[in-house]
């Protein structure tokens, strides 16, 4: 299967995109260095372009009602302007996929998913739909850029009438920005440093991508490749699909019992509340190197003994604390806090200590 190109591929390139086959789409990894890229969103402004992710619309009068039954978050909750970090249990206690849940009006929703289980979702989803609710596919008519960093917020603000400081975080608004109309407005991201995601129309994204660019050329802004986003989320001790979480991993084992809500009917709610109560073999922990070495995904976990306690999910070397830290799941008795494990790294055995995420302060 070939990949899609990004409706801006051949801007990425001009900028030096180094572009990578990656969820079926060709992106943009890296323009300069990891490193660079990563500090230039801590310290100031850069930009992804994320549109291989997937947007679904579920609308009608029993939209609700089907997210509800798919979705460990209460979307009762939600309103016009507001969205919702969530997932989706695939009735074996693993996870199908997570999400965020936007509710654009009544009766109508948008629902963000994982580029790699764009189609996986949606016949999930499809699959559930028996109450009639109008499904969209709405993946390729928009592109999206997530604008992060402290001084997004400031350059954005150039560019539209609306007032950013006033859209709460996980809120959002549909407005003019950058010279485009009905622009999807969001305070999320991926990288703990603040920004917005802006949801823009195809016809649109080569105007919104110049604009942006032209009004922070005074903050270094910077387009931003995946390497840096992966390095960025993992100091947030965000999940990433695919490597934290997957179809055999339980919300409750992966620390999002935040997003599961047993105040109302879902998929696998019964096997959760159990883990919950009862408590889970296995934790999803975070962990910070002790000795020299960067800990990498599938890499053995081990206690002092040299006895398997897990597995590393995520790991890489953090450009703010110039340390190794990873993600990944061990044995419940050695997932409290200030406990030593160690990875096993190559021939070696390389001593670490579980720390409770974000790994660094910003």
């Amino acid at each position: 299967m070939s990949e899609k190109k990004l409706i801006l591929h051949d801007t990425h390139v001009a900028a030096g995109g180094q572009m990578i086959p990656f969820a079926g789409y060709l992106m943009p990894v890296r323009y300069t260095s990891d490193i660079e890229e990563h500090l230039t969103v801590r310290q100031g402004i850069g930009v992804f372009d994320v549109s291989h992710m997937g947007e679904f619309i579920l609308e009608g009068p029993q939209a609700l009602a089907l997210i509800q039954r798919l979705t460990s978050n209460d979307a009762a909750k939600l309103f016009p302007g507001r969205a919702q970090y969530s997932c989706m249990p695939n009735g074996k206690g693993g996870i199908v996929d997570d999400l965020i849940v936007y509710m654009l009006e009544e009766n109508r929703y948008m629902l963000v998913v994982n580029a790699a289980n764009e189609q996986k979702d949606w016949d999930w989803i499809s699959s559930h739909n028996d109450q009639g609710v109008s499904m969209t596919n709405a993946t390729d008519q928009y592109c999206l850029f997530a604008v992060q960093g402290p001084k997004a917020t400031s350059v954005l603000q150039r560019l539209t009438d609306i007032d950013l400081g006033a859209i709460k975080y996980y809120h959002f608004t549909v407005g003019s920005i950058a010279g485009a109309n009905e622009v999807i407005i969001s305070a999320t991201g991926y990288t703990g440093s603040g920004g917005f995601e802006l949801y823009v129309k195809n016809e649109d994204a080569q105007t919104v991508w110049d604009n942006l660019f032209a009004a922070g050329a005074a903050e270094g802004i910077k387009p931003i490749g995946l390497g840096a986003r992966d390095t960025l989320r993992l100091e947030m001790g965000f999940c990433l699909y695919g490597n934290d979480i997957d179809e055999t991993t339980s919300p409750i084992e992966a620390g999002l019992g935040w997003i599961t809500k047993f105040t109302k009917d879902f998929i696998d709610r019964e096997r959760l509340q159990k883990q919950k109560e009862e408590g889970v073999s296995r934790k999803l922990v975070g962990f910070v190197m002790q000795d020299r070495g960067i800990p990498r995904h599938g890499y053995e976990l081990q206690n002092e003994a040299g006895e398997i306690i897990g597995q590393v999910t995520s790991g890489s070397q953090s450009p703010m604390l110039s340390k190794g830290i990873g993600m990944g799941y061990v044995q419940t008795a050695y997932a409290s806090v200030g406990t030593d494990i160690w990875v096993a790294v190559r021939k070696r055995k390389l001593r670490a200590r579980v720390t409770r995420p974000p790994f660094v302060q910003v």
